[in-house]
């Protein structure tokens, strides 16, 4: 017979101080302007993401503005954040690539694409309109063109 020991795990301590917080994550005081997130479900790796996530950290790196420890060749003041996650629900058009505080949602992303995607929409502002699925919040594609359309809740005949 087993004997299962269970050990309470004592709850953390709520830090209160906004300079000890801050010390103990110096992203509270960068200069953070964008979240990159690149998916790494299976589907969106079977298709590159991998290398999508690689070129960001590269790419990011080499302008000085992928944000993390110096050791480690980033910038304690640059102004991206670069995650890697798990699947976002559209895998099966990866490699997928969200950008906030914008909600741009892009498919179908490549290592290639990455340049584009740091210079016009990280840089410059501007969305990659042939790579970009969706804007949030959104209301769903089928959505906008029912709307376009005039088909809208409300607006049906029997």
């Amino acid at each position: 017979m087993a004997i299962i020991s269970r050990v309470k795990m004592s709850e953390p301590e709520f830090i209160g101080d906004l300079a000890e917080l801050c010390a103990l994550a110096p992203v509270a005081t960068a200069p953070i302007r964008h979240h990159v997130f690149v998916c790494s479900g299976k589907s969106c790796s079977a298709v590159g993401s991998a290398e999508v996530l690689e070129a960001f950290e590269h790419q990011l790196k080499e302008r000085g503005i992928l944000f993390g420890k110096a050791g480690k060749g980033k910038n304690p003041n640059g102004s991206v954040v670069l995650t890697e996650c798990a699947s976002v629900g559209f895998c099966a058009i990866g490699a997928a690539v969200m950008v906030y505080p914008d909600g741009i949602w892009y498919a179908q992303v490549r290592a290639a694409d990455v340049p584009e995607i740091i210079e016009e929409h990280l840089l410059g502002g501007r969305v990659v309109r042939r790579l970009a699925l969706l804007q949030l919040p959104s209301e769903g594609v089928a959505k906008k063109a029912e709307a376009k359309a005039g088909k809208t809740e409300g607006n049906w005949e029997a």
